[in-house]
């Protein structure tokens, strides 16, 4: 199957691109999985129904994939204004299926993943081309479904050329590192509160599978996983990724992290290990701001995600979190009130520098990698500067960053020590009590020789707006001071 599938998700685009209903590389992708979902879902029944003779589906029987969609001969399904009614209904009964509190997760998700998911193709002809296309995807063992995880990793792929849906995949080299580096165990429970495509979700199930001896390791390994994710497509895609990877009731959850009050949480509702990419450059109302002390309240959602991950680590838990050199160099009085927060309670003993174009082409903003223990109050910072690898220039679409491409920093994590390169710190500890001393600018070990680049407009304002917003809080603090003093000699 894996030979076909660049051919199929091509054929399934051309398709589409005849549709006057989709409109750009985004809707196509979101039609293509909500039928994807259907055609797994309808594998992973067949599966349930053969361990348990008592199984119901929570789908209506006319609804269920293989009652529709499949057809014995060529010509005998659904087709035109027909199908386009058919399914139609088929939305809105998926809408409104009953969910209780008694409902599993692997029948509630058929919902919740249609509560705000969009039917766009207005060709019923067209619809029933891809709809047989789908359909040619054999789901009959084992090794098939995982065969079509390597379609899903094209889809995603192609998110990244999506426009803004592109903010909801981080290279999957990013993942895999942290993930490495954050050292899953079973028994342990892992976290990530806005997760986009289940990214890392899937990396720290790879890390934790390598570990499973029996069946009740597997279980384990299942139950370890929560998610949360507030827009409904990444959802979607989330809750797919997660029945493609063997894990049949998904702990991922249609909602807003940021929309709970932090000082509610308690132990329960802490994790071992938090690994995320919080959304950066967005903002929230005065409503979320709400839900946090004074002191930490920012419409920043980088800044807010980084509150609750603080509220919601164990005792001794750890995390990897992915954050932009704003927050690094922010010295307004949120971001320095945040990072106060972590290192006098935390240990934020590493900081990874990533090169600029590790997410490109969605964004060109440079980002790094922090890692921090609920263990006790940061006594120094580890700074590492990852520089390109030889022979890149830049990453890209066709030259992406790969996981070998960190084996520098996984060699230096295990036997640390400073490095300087051309005469600029490439690796350095730098203490608390320097930290501290400078307003807890976090903008160390950086790149001494950036090249100009050409961001995308977006990118360009949202990197004006937050170095214009660090220099007015200096303004601001200047003529504080000045102020002062003349009231002082008056």
């Amino acid at each position: 199957m894996a030979e076909n599938i660049g051919g199929l998700v091509k054929r399934l685009q051309d398709i589409m691109r005849q549709d006057a209903g989709i409109n750009g590389d985004a809707q196509r992708i979101e039609q293509i999985v909500w039928m994807l979902f259907l055609k797994v879902y309808s594998a992973k029944e067949a599966e349930w129904e053969f361990d348990d003779e008592e199984f119901v589906s929570i789908i209506p029987e006319k609804y269920r994939w293989q009652n529709w969609a499949h057809e014995e001969k060529q010509g005998d399904g659904l087709t035109g204004d027909d199908l386009l009614d058919f399914v139609n209904a088929m939305f809105k009964a998926f809408k409104e299926l009953a969910i209780t509190q008694d409902t599993p997760l692997r029948k509630a998700i058929v919902r919740t993943v249609f509560e705000d998911t969009n039917q766009y193709m207005k060709d019923g002809v067209l619809l029933r081309q891809m709809v047989n296309e789908l359909d040619t995807i054999d789901l009959s063992g084992y090794e098939e479904i995982h065969a079509l995880g390597d379609i899903y990793e094209t889809i995603l792929k192609d998110l990244q050329s999506a426009g803004h849906a592109g903010e909801f995949y981080t290279p999957r080299a990013v993942t895999d590192f942290m993930a490495k580096m954050i050292e899953p165990k079973l028994g342990e429970t892992m976290a990530d509160f806005a997760c986009g495509t289940g990214g890392f979700i899937i990396s720290w199930l790879k890390e934790l599978v390598l570990q499973v001896k029996n069946t009740e390791d597997r279980e384990k390994v299942g139950s370890s996983i929560y998610g949360i994710e507030k827009k409904q497509f990444p959802y979607m895609l989330a809750i797919t990724n997660l029945l493609l990877h063997d894990i049949d009731e998904p702990r991922i959850y249609h909602d807003n992290s940021l929309a709970h009050s932090v000082l509610d949480y308690t132990e329960k509702d802490a994790f071992d290990k938090i690994l995320m990419n919080p959304p950066y450059g967005g903002t929230e109302g005065e409503a979320i701001k709400k839900n946090f002390p004074e002191n930490l309240a920012n419409s920043e959602t980088a800044d807010l995600f980084m509150s609750v991950i603080m509220y919601r680590l164990k005792e001794n838990g750890r995390a990897a979190v992915v954050l932009p050199d704003g927050f690094l160099f922010g010295t307004d009085n949120t971001k320095t009130a945040i990072k106060k927060k972590l290192m006098d309670e935390f240990n934020l003993h590493t900081i990874i520098r990533l090169p600029g174009s590790v997410f490109a082409p969605y964004t060109s903003i440079t980002t790094n990698l922090l890692f921090f223990d609920n263990t006790e109050p940061t006594k120094g910072v580890w700074f590492y500067r990852l520089d390109m690898p030889e022979g890149y220039k830049h990453f890209s679409k066709t030259k992406p960053m790969k996981l070998e491409h960190f084996q520098p920093v996984m060699e230096w994590w295990q036997h640390r020590e400073e490095i300087e390169a051309d005469g600029w710190p490439k690796a350095k500890r730098y203490t608390a009590e320097e930290i501290a001393n400078s307003g807890y600018n976090l903008d160390l070990c950086g790149f001494p020789h950036k090249e100009e680049e050409i961001l995308d407009p977006l990118d360009l304002i949202q990197s004006y707006q937050e170095h214009r917003k660090e220099l007015n809080h200096e303004i601001d603090q200047v003529l504080a001071e000045i102020t002062k003093r003349i009231g002082g000699s008056l």
